[in-house]
């Protein structure tokens, strides 16, 4: 077996990986040999924690096509993520598919990444607080699938161009408030933005999400800057914020964009090029872990001495800053414009945030950023 190959390589490691990795192997589950295919990022260090993407391939494609089709190993590179790209298996018209309930399949895919999460944790230092889902179509609906029935594994989705099946709204039993990010096309002619037999209404697979997470019934609105004027379509981002462990559902809606990944290099027609699938997925997913928004953060590149919370925030920031030096505070929001400078030096301060329109700023101290969510 590759596993078993895999894990003896594993032993003859060093404490650390010293180049990105790219690694296929496979488990047996269910009396099937089931492949997948690792990317381990260079910066990974076995004696840290770090989070592990899902990337599922959609229905015909494959583990190798999602790898570059829907591709984070960019990202993964600087956050120092793991990123897995499973195998689905032949249906009875041999196409590779995930068992989400509209075929006629009897493929335990829920008990296969159950147990391909287990063994990825056995091989690497995987914080299993951190564990998202994410795929193209089929793989979308995986996605919603893991949401509803491997949810104690699972801390947050991103689906693009899949949906749910209508009867999961029935059946799902997801166990923890659950966020969950969005992105479809109004084109989209294989799943259909108004749904079809075997696909929920995207309108209501998100008002779903929201009423589970008890989150605003009504969303912040943002158009994204028409960055693309070739595409022949446009972006708009929908966040309902506020839920349960103050986790949200958002949407990115893209008028006039077809089956496709936003921002692929590998796509054709009707992909939207005003936003990165991929970054904003890994945006969304790197504010939540199993229990919802993470408490506190510490800029990147700081002295962990310096704390900024919370974060995301309605009211205020708070900077605890326990060094014996003086540091220099700088807002900005997305256009680089300053907001608010200020220097203080050791203890606590704290800046009323209430006024901000929401969306995205940055902090600024020393030379290192980090981003601030106001909703």
């Amino acid at each position: 077996m590759k596993t078993y190959l895999l894990l003896i390589a594993l032993i003859t490691y060093p404490v650390f990986i010293s180049a990105q990795q790219t690694i296929n192997a496979s488990i047996m589950h269910n009396g099937l040999e089931r492949d997948y295919i690792l990317y381990v990022p260079s910066n990974h260090y076995t004696s840290n924690n770090v989070p592990l993407i899902l990337n599922f391939h959609g229905y015909t494609s494959n583990a190798y096509e999602q790898m570059f089709y829907g591709d984070f190993r960019s990202i993964a590179d600087t956050a120092g993520f793991i990123i897995a790209h499973p195998q689905g298996t032949a249906d009875n018209l041999n196409n590779n598919h995930w068992n989400v309930g509209w075929q006629a399949s009897t493929v335990d895919d829920i008990g296969f990444i159950d147990h391909l999460i287990d063994t990825i944790a056995s091989m690497f230092s995987i914080d299993l607080n951190r564990v998202y889902s994410t795929g193209m179509s089929n793989g979308g609906f995986m996605s919603y699938q893991l949401a509803c029935e491997l949810s104690n594994r699972i801390a947050a989705i991103a689906s693009v161009t899949g949906s749910m099946n209508p009867y999961k709204l029935s059946s799902c039993q997801a166990q923890h408030p659950t966020p969950v990010m969005q992105i479809h096309g109004t084109s989209d002619g294989v799943v259909a933005y108004n749904g079809t037999n075997f696909s929920l209404h995207i309108d209501s697979t998100v008002k779903y999400w929201v009423d589970y997470n008890n989150c605003d019934q009504t969303a912040i609105v943002t158009n994204m800057p028409n960055i693309s004027l070739w595409d022949g379509s446009t972006a708009t981002h929908y966040a309902y914020n506020n839920g349960d462990n103050r986790v949200s559902v958002e949407l990115f809606k893209i008028d006039m964009g077809g089956h496709t990944w936003p921002g692929s290099l590998f796509a054709g027609t009707g992909t939207n090029q005003d936003i990165r699938a991929s970054e904003e997925i890994w945006k969304f997913f790197s504010k939540y872990d199993i229990n919802g928004v993470i408490a506190s953060s510490s800029a990147k590149g700081l002295n962990k001495k310096v704390r900024i919370y919370p974060n995301p925030t309605k009211d205020y920031i708070i900077i605890e800053n326990n060094n014996a030096i003086n540091n220099n505070y700088i807002l900005c929001d997305l256009n680089g414009k300053v907001i608010a400078s200020e220097t203080f030096s050791n203890g606590t301060f704290m800046y009323d945030v209430s006024n901000l329109k929401p969306g995205v700023y940055f902090i600024k101290i020393n030379g290192f950023f980090e981003k601030l969510i106001k909703y």
